[in-house]
């Protein structure tokens, strides 16, 4: 084995899927794709299995991205699985850490939460998902901080009287996902991981990472 081929295999690779509706495919089709890469990759060594939340787009069907997820975590053995991302402006805080929470529970140490600020969708299927959604992103650190308050009830600003079961005590890593400085900041200040989106926006990686 070549020296190159070494450096390769270190390196963790992983898989990104929107479970993509193919021309003259159906939803149920791309689920049964969806698991025949999973556990390919998962075969091959991969790191890790995230899927991403997009709503009302006709060659996508990760929408229910949670539930996704979790079908994935079923049929493989070992594979980090998670969320590339959910889109926390579409969501209550609570309704997140209960379903990561169960997620993490029926799949211990294999669930991984990475978020988004953007809705994913247009403004109309936007307003349709009933979230108050600010356009600049500027509610982002509270969303985060409310979900973050879930997993660990320290975090909280004030008395804690509504708990995520499952979800309370449990270690859900928490990624913040991004195409710009937004993000990438954010995660430097609350000590997170982050993952840039540069497969969309390129031009702007190294001034992220930066």
């Amino acid at each position: 084995m070549s020296n190159i081929q070494k450096k390769i295999q270190s390196i963790p690779f992983s898989v990104l899927d929107l479970s993509p509706i193919t021309e003259g495919g159906s939803a149920t089709v791309s689920f049964q794709n969806t698991i025949d890469l999973a556990q390919h990759v998962e075969a091959w060594g991969y790191n890790r299995y995230w899927l991403a939340e997009h709503h009302n787009m006709p060659f996508i069907a990760s929408s229910a991205t949670s539930l996704l997820i979790g079908h994935v975590a079923g049929n493989t053995n070992s594979i980090r699985v998670g969320s590339g991302g959910i889109m926390l402006p579409n969501h209550a805080p609570l309704v997140v850490a209960e379903q990561f929470g169960t997620l993490e529970t029926l799949y211990p140490g294999r669930i991984d939460l990475g978020l988004g600020r953007a809705p994913g969708t247009d403004g109309v299927t936007a307003q349709a998902l009933r979230r108050e959604l600010q356009s600049d992103g500027q509610d982002f650190p509270r969303l985060l901080n409310e979900l973050r308050s879930y997993f660990n009830p320290s975090l909280s600003s004030g008395k804690q009287n509504v708990r995520a079961i499952p979800g309370t005590g449990l270690n859900v890593p928490i990624w913040l996902l991004g195409s710009s400085g937004f993000s990438a900041q954010l995660s430097a200040q609350l000590g997170l991981p982050f993952a840039y989106a540069s497969h969309f926006s390129p031009n702007n990686t190294l001034a992220a990472l930066d």
